[in-house]
C-alpha cells in the first residue's frame, strides 16, 4: 500500500511545474480546506502538481510530503542564496531597523540575496537583517542545539514554524540545519533512523506511540509536547513515567542518525 503523504495521488497530477512558498508559513492539507499534515515556509520548494478553485496539489521539495496548499499561498521559484538561521527574523522596508517591518519569518525560511547594504540582505520580501541568515550549503553540526532554538514554542499539531510546531516538526527542522535528511511525521522518522545501541547519548532520538523527543544528556529530553504545550527540557525519566501514566504507552524505538 502506498503512503499518500509520500505518493502523489496519479489521478490529479494534471502538471509538473517548480514554485515556490511566498507566504511566511501555510498549512499542507490532506484535501482542499481539509485537515493540516504538515506546514510549509517562504521560499521552500514545491512541485506544483495540479491546481483547481483556488487550491494547489503540491509535493515538498524537503521531505516529499504532498497535499493542498491555497493557491494564493505559491509564486514562480527564486534559487535560494541563504536561510533563516535565526528563531526568527523580521524583514523590513529599508534597510534600517527603524523603517517598517513588513512581514517576519521563521526558522528554516529560504531568501534569495540580491544585494547587501550595510547590515542588512536585501530580497523579494525586503530587508533581513544579515545576522540572522545563514548561506544555503553551510549547516549547522549539533541537532539538539538547533532544537533549542525552538524553546517556548507553541505547541501546534502539525506545525512547522516558530509560531507553532509540533515534535516530529522539530526533530526535522533539527535534522535538516544539519544537513540530515528527515522525514516530517514520527512513524517514518523512526522507520528510517538506526537502532541506537547503549546508553541514551546527546542527539538521540526516543519514540512513543505518536511521539518523538530529542535527547539533550542522558537525563534529559526536549520536545515539543502536549503537557507544557510548549517546546521544553524535560527530564527522561519523569516523562517516561508521566507519559506511561497518562496511557499513552512506553518507548518503543531508541534510534540514532
Amino acid at each position: 500500500m502506498t503512503d499518500r503523504r509520500l505518493t502523489p495521488d496519479p489521478a490529479l497530477i494534471t502538471e509538473k511545474t517548480t514554485a515556490q512558498i511566498a507566504t511566511p508559513v501555510c498549512d499542507l492539507r490532506r484535501s482542499p480546506a481539509g485537515p493540516r499534515d504538515r506546514q510549509l515556509l517562504f521560499g521552500e520548494i514545491v512541485t506544483v502538481l495540479n491546481t483547481t478553485d483556488g487550491w494547489t496539489y503540491v509535493q515538498a521539495d524537503k521531505d516529499g510530503y504532498c497535499g493542498f496548499v491555497q493557491t494564493t499561498a505559491i509564486s514562480a521559484a527564486d534559487a535560494a542564496t541563504h536561510r533563516v538561521s535565526a528563531p526568527a527574523t523580521h524583514v523590513y522596508a529599508e534597510p534600517n531597523i527603524k523603517s517598517p517591518d513588513q512581514t517576519s519569518l521563521s526558522f528554516g525560511s529560504l531568501l534569495c540575496v540580491t544585494a547587501t547594504t550595510g547590515n542588512f540582505a536585501e530580497t523579494s520580501a525586503g530587508f533581513v537583517p544579515l545576522t540572522h541568515l545563514a548561506p544555503q550549503g553551510t549547516y549547522a553540526s549539533d541537532p539538539a542545539a538547533v532544537a533549542a532554538l525552538f524553546l517556548g514554542t507553541p505547541y501546534l499539531w502539525g506545525g512547522n514554524s516558530r509560531w507553532g510546531i509540533d515534535c516530529s516538526g522539530l526533530v526535522q527542522a533539527a535534522l535538516l540545519a544539519c544537513g540530515i535528511p528527515c522525514p516530517a511525521d514520527s512513524d517514518i522518522q523512526s522507520a528510517i533512523c538506526n537502532p541506537a545501541v547503549g546508553p541514551y547519548q546527546r542527539n538521540d532520538l526516543i519514540f512513543w506511540k505518536g511521539h518523538v523527543a530529542i535527547v539533550s544528556d542522558p537525563d534529559t529530553i526536549l520536545h515539543a509536547n502536549g503537557h507544557s504545550m510548549s517546546v521544553a527540557y524535560e527530564p527522561l525519566t519523569a516523562a517516561i513515567n508521566r507519559i506511561a501514566a497518562q496511557g499513552e504507552g512506553s518507548v518503543t524505538a531508541h534510534r540514532r542518525f
